[in-house]
């Protein structure tokens, strides 16, 4: 069937976070990373079976669930993964939470390619944890890592863990099959085990392949977990459901205890029938979702080489988050965030909050009808025109 994602779905005033997040009447959210789509009918039609049935008591998770995951993995991705190598549990930052502190001690330092997402940082702390950031680099409108500096910062004795953002948020990256090999050798090389958060994993737009950093060599496999979801692919996050992916039977003991210490070993079952539905049915929508989002860059990046000159954008490989140099107002992001809540009704990411390397950008989410969007755009043009009056 054909999706319509130029609807424009009124969401304020339904508890959501993103459209109900300020006070402030008349902003428009482009910043928290859920999309303004409805989900793929055969989502809808699961999740409408499930209520129809009337009972929510504790949830078994079946074989078919499993079989779901192995298969779509397999399928799209030609990662042979088996059935007990799954542990689910309510989401992809709880993952990374019960990961860092079943192999890590307060003090130890955790590795990151920073500006990265936020809630690495809170992780991080609130295992007392230090995080340690190989910063990648900026130039030529896109981002590459510093092997150099990884290699030193990884051979550090207190660097137990990396965690790597496959694709990156909010770096826009789809790392290369050999850039992951470089960073898992080093990894290997110093005895530092990888959590990859691989969330983002179908958000890939044209010309670009996701590779799964397990899947590139039985070692990778065995010193890493792998965080995954449908959950940002196909606009379920408030369904809380994810997987964490190891192999290593003595590592997924430890995990799978630190799950159910931290109590997030329990989903809901409207999460378990969206994830199935999803994976087994949900490909055509997935398919139409990809090209709608990089018709929706492909016009932001017209629309701002042709009027926004002075903020470019970094070249987006991956997820539906842009990245956008601001430097041109002078103006720390967080101030600017406010500002453009403030007086042009738009909300956007402050790039501080993906740590120090994030200042000076600004991030959006084109995750909304094109119609959308391009009122962002207008709302930002004609907040920086009023800028540059003022000068």
């Amino acid at each position: 069937m054909k999706y319509d994602f130029d609807e424009i779905i009124p969401r304020r005033g339904t508890n959501c976070e993103k459209w109900d997040g300020t006070s402030i009447e008349g902003v428009l959210p482009l910043w928290v990373a859920d999309m303004d789509f409805r989900v793929a009918q055969p989502i809808q039609e699961a999740l409408q079976r499930r209520v129809a049935h009337g009972v929510f008591g504790y949830t078994h998770v079946p074989d078919a669930y499993y079989d779901a995951i192995i298969n779509w993995f397999a399928r799209r991705h030609h990662w042979p993964m088996k059935r007990e190598w799954i542990l689910y549990t309510s989401g992809v930052v709880p993952a990374i939470a019960a990961i860092l502190k079943a192999l890590t001690l307060p003090g130890e330092k955790v590795l990151m390619q920073t500006p990265v997402y936020n809630c690495f940082f809170s992780c991080i702390r609130n295992c007392g944890c230090q995080a340690l950031e190989n910063p990648l680099v900026y130039e030529n409108g896109t981002y590459h890592i510093d092997f150099e500096d990884l290699e030193r910062k990884a051979a550090d004795p207190l660097t137990r863990v990396m965690i790597l953002c496959n694709p990156h948020n909010p770096a826009g990256r789809v790392w290369t099959r050999e850039e992951l090999r470089r960073i898992g050798d080093i990894c290997l090389r110093n005895h530092v085990f990888v959590i990859a958060d691989e969330i983002h994993c179908e958000l890939v737009m044209p010309g670009y392949e996701y590779t799964p950093f397990a899947s590139i060599s039985d070692d990778f496999l065995r010193h890493s977990a792998t965080c995954n979801s449908p959950t940002k692919s196909f606009n379920i996050a408030g369904l809380q459901i994810a997987n964490i992916v190891v192999e290593n039977d003595k590592m997924r003991e430890h995990i799978n205890r630190a799950i159910n210490v931290n109590e997030t070993c329990d989903v809901n079952p409207l999460g378990v029938e969206a994830l199935m539905a999803a994976y087994n049915e949900g490909e055509e929508w997935l398919a139409q979702l990809l090209d709608y989002l990089h018709g929706n860059y492909e016009r932001m990046r017209r629309y701002c080489e042709e009027l926004l000159p002075q903020f470019p954008l970094v070249k987006l490989e991956g997820t539906y988050l842009v990245w956008m140099d601001c430097k041109a107002l002078a103006q720390p992001s967080e101030a600017l965030e406010e500002d453009l809540i403030e007086k042009a009704r738009l909300w956007l990411n402050a790039g501080i909050m993906y740590g120090t390397e994030g200042e000076g950008f600004m991030r959006w989410n084109i995750a909304c009808p094109q119609a959308l969007l391009l009122q962002g755009l207008e709302r930002f043009r004609h907040y920086v025109e009023r800028q540059g009056n003022k000068r």
